[in-house]
């Protein structure tokens, strides 16, 4: 995902300098080439011999340390960079660089850089919430840098509040957004469901299906990091949802009905991946219920049709994609959900395959428009969602 991409680390002097070698392992795992710099500080917390085990290059922290791998180092560096990553970010360099104080190997390089410039603050909780430091990064903020807020939780001098540096995972998820992909959906405004629906019986019982939610998942989190704007509605999913997007959680097909027709109007591309519940309880006795008895009877009604309500209200440009799962019969049958469901393209797969369908990693899908039958070989989910929008956007 990351191949061919070069990922700057500025490394500043917090404790949470220690969590930038896993940060730098992962990006390399990923393919991509990763160079460090460090302030003299940042080296009292971490030794630069590690991330020169990790990245294979020179960790620079001296302007004129003359053991250089181009001529003009800091230049080179920031021609090269695809993005640059500050963390852990001090509030000293934060100040530094939105001032335009540049007088170490860092801000040197940082002031030179034209690419995307992310910042994750690591500091006390006083010292964060300072004024001058929250005027120093807004002033990053309107020179177009992306600030990572920090987590709340138990600070290094055993204090609990804001200041914690997130995750290196979530560090990950930022690099990530920012250049795996060409922003080919931005200004794009994306509408995906996910996961299952439960309904209730009672208490404790309730009607619902297989779905893990991860088809769903894949589909907003490829349509992020192509730069577009994702609401996600999400019924019953296994994990958390993909970073970045804004999550509806809803339990109920009715509630899953509501709230993607409420958000339907201001999307240009709305896919259903989620499995709604056919059916929901219509009367329940109770008593029986409360008597254990065996014999109880529930009476069923169908759902809302979420797919066909979408078709019904399509409004002129927008792209609707729904699911269609099968046991047989799969192109015959999704070609007449393509058409009672007005709907643009049907994404389906057959359940009696292995590795396609619920809860699997993968999938093995057939796309089905109005003139087009493009089968799909299995692959990951990720990889499908690739070549379902590829396939929305005439890629």
């Amino acid at each position: 995902m990351l191949t061919g991409k070069t990922v700057l680390l500025g490394v500043t002097g917090s404790i949470a300098a220690y969590k930038i070698a896993n940060l730098a392992r992962m990006l390399i795992k990923r393919g991509s080439d990763v160079y460090v710099l460090m302030t003299q500080n940042a080296a009292n917390f971490i030794n630069p011999i590690t991330f020169e085990t990790l990245t294979k290059h020179k960790c620079l922290i001296d302007t004129f340390d003359r053991n250089f791998e181009y001529s003009v180092e800091h230049v080179a560096l920031a021609k090269k960079a695809d993005v640059v990553m500050i963390a852990p970010a001090s509030a000293n360099v934060i100040g530094k660089i939105a001032n335009g104080i540049a007088d170490d190997m860092l801000t040197t390089t940082v002031m030179a850089c034209p690419c995307k410039k992310i910042v994750a603050p690591a500091m006390n909780h006083n010292m964060f919430h300072n004024p001058i430091v929250q005027d120093n990064i807004e002033k990053l903020k309107n020179y177009g840098y992306e600030i990572v807020e920090p987590s709340n939780g138990m600070l290094a001098n055993g204090d609990m509040g804001d200041g914690r540096m997130p995750d290196e995972e979530l560090l990950m998820e930022y690099i990530i957004k920012e250049i795996a992909y060409d922003k080919d959906m931005s200004g794009k405004k994306v509408l995906v469901t996910a996961g299952a629906t439960m309904e209730a019986i009672d208490p404790v019982r309730y009607i619902t299906n297989h779905s893990s939610g991860k088809m769903g998942f894949a589909l907003a989190r490829n349509a992020v990091l192509r730069g577009a704007d994702v609401t996600l509605v999400m019924g019953k999913c296994d994990g958390e949802p993909p970073a970045f997007v804004k999550t509806v959680k809803v339990k109920s097909a009715a509630e899953m009905y509501n709230a993607v027709l409420c958000e339907a109007d201001n999307a240009d591309i709305i896919i259903k991946a989620a499995a709604v519940a056919d059916y929901r309880p219509k009367t329940i006795s109770l008593e029986k219920i409360k008597k254990n008895d065996n014999n109880m009877s529930i009476e069923l009604e169908r759902t809302d049709d979420i797919l066909k309500k979408l078709g019904e209200n399509k409004r002129k440009g927008q792209f609707i994609c729904g699911f269609s799962m099968e046991t047989e019969n799969l192109v015959e049958n999704s070609r007449k959900k393509l058409v009672s469901k007005n709907a643009d393209m049907i994404a389906a797969n057959n359940l009696k395959k292995d590795g396609a369908g619920f809860g699997t990693d993968t999938n093995i899908i057939t796309l089905i428009t109005s003139d087009k039958e493009i089968q799909l070989e299995k692959m990951t989910k990720d990889c499908a969602a690739e070549k379902i929008f590829d396939f929305i956007l005439g890629r």
